[in-house]
C-alpha cells in the first residue's frame, strides 16, 4: 500500500507542478510585470488570479486537483502503517 501511496503522491505532485508552470505561463502572457511579480512578491499570485480569473482558473484547479492528490496519498500511506 506503501508504494501505491507514493506513486499517487508523485502523480500529485507532476499535475501540481503542471498547474503552476500553466498559472506562471498566464500571468507571463499578460506581462512581463505579472510574471515577475508572481514569482518574487507575495500575495500577487492571488491579486492576478482574482483579477484575471478567466484565463487563471484552469491553471488554479489543476494545481488544486494535484494538491488534493497529495493530501490524498499522505493519507493512504498514513493508513498503510
Amino acid at each position: 500500500m506503501a508504494i501505491l501511496g507514493l506513486l499517487v503522491l508523485i502523480a500529485g505532485l507532476i499535475i501540481s507542478l503542471i498547474g503552476g508552470i500553466w498559472f506562471l505561463v498566464v500571468a507571463f502572457r499578460e506581462s512581463i510585470l505579472w510574471g515577475l511579480g508572481c514569482i518574487f512578491i507575495p500575495f500577487v499570485s492571488l491579486f492576478f488570479l482574482i483579477i484575471h480569473w478567466k484565463d487563471a482558473s484552469k491553471p488554479f484547479f489543476v494545481s488544486l486537483l494535484g494538491n488534493g492528490i497529495i493530501l490524498a496519498s499522505i493519507f493512504l500511506m498514513k493508513g498503510s502503517n
